[in-house]
């Protein structure tokens, strides 16, 4: 009795220390979510608020929708081109950083400058550089691609990969923020291990691939659950670069669009709840992984 005593006193100043901030948490995100899913589960529809209790008729009715269907394989697209995108640029970035260049400190100001800017910003700076309409006169990326004879629709195209056009500005602007985590990753090998293994007469290629590479796995799973969150929430590059276009719809327009364009609250919190357990099917297993590596360390 005694033991258990002297833990609970243990515990007491941290949870009183913490306790505000659980609060807010417990209220202001947990809450909420609880209270999106008990909307999703009733046909409110319209100003007034209605309980009406229907079960799972929304989600039913999402999953025979051919707009949602479309809305999740662009999703997926996006997500893809993006992480991809994404990751390979800061690797390599952070590998020539690696090396050691002059004026390391501004380089990576400047890498890491665009995910500063806001993606509404962003998005309509990207747009005009996209731009392809003969009407309004080609600008930007499309420009230097007319130089060569090359021309593009970018984001405008029929095809059902338009929505990969508009990963690009969302990898350029977070290939920087991917940079400085791998950067940071390769910092942290001790320089020992390197050493003894170009003294065995192993090759640089091979250095990276049988040193380096198996300690940066920690790094390499935090930027992609970093990277799969972002993606799957995104709406504000999305909306400002196509707003409003089937081409490049993805489920976050698509709620945005029922519930506060249709007035369709329960449909679309129908829709942020789908969104919420894609974000947990991502998030969940990485933070299990990562507890459970700590208690084996240990």
């Amino acid at each position: 009795m005694s033991k258990l005593k002297r833990r609970i006193g243990r515990w007491v100043p941290g949870l009183l220390l913490v306790s505000p901030s659980l609060v807010l948490l417990g209220v202001f995100v947990y809450g909420f979510i609880g209270w999106n899913i008990k909307i999703s589960v009733t046909d409110w529809k319209g100003q007034l608020e209605t309980d009406n209790y229907v079960g799972l008729f929304w989600y039913k009715q999402l999953f025979a929708d051919e707009t949602f269907h479309n809305d999740a394989r662009n999703l997926l697209i996006f997500t893809l081109v993006f992480i991809l995108g994404s990751m390979s640029v800061g690797l390599l970035l952070a590998l020539l950083m690696d090396k050691g260049v002059r004026g390391e400190n501004i380089l990576r100001s400047i890498y890491l400058f665009p995910m500063g800017i806001s993606f509404i910003a962003t998005g309509i700076v990207w747009r005009w550089l996209l731009n392809s309409d003969p009407g309004e006169g080609t600008t930007g990326v499309n420009d230097l691609l007319g130089l060569v004879g090359v021309h593009s629709d970018w984001h405008k195209s029929d095809s059902q990969w338009a929505i990969a056009a508009i990963a690009l500005p969302a990898g350029w602007a977070l290939s920087g923020y991917v940079m400085a985590l791998f950067l940071a990753g390769l910092r942290g090998i001790p320089d020992e291990l390197r050493e003894a293994a170009r003294v065995d007469g192993a090759t640089e290629f091979r250095v990276y691939w049988h040193v380096v590479r198996p300690m940066m796995y920690p790094v390499l799973m935090s930027a992609l659950v970093i990277l799969a969150h972002i993606s799957l929430k995104t709406f504000d590059l999305i909306y400002a670069i196509a707003p409003l276009d089937p081409r490049t719809e993805t489920p976050a327009i698509f709620m945005y669009l029922t519930a506060f364009r249709g007035n369709f609250y329960a449909r679309g919190a129908a829709i942020a709840t789908l969104l919420f357990f894609a974000i947990a099917v991502v998030i969940v297993p990485y933070i299990w992984y990562s507890i459970r590596k700590e208690r084996t360390a240990r």
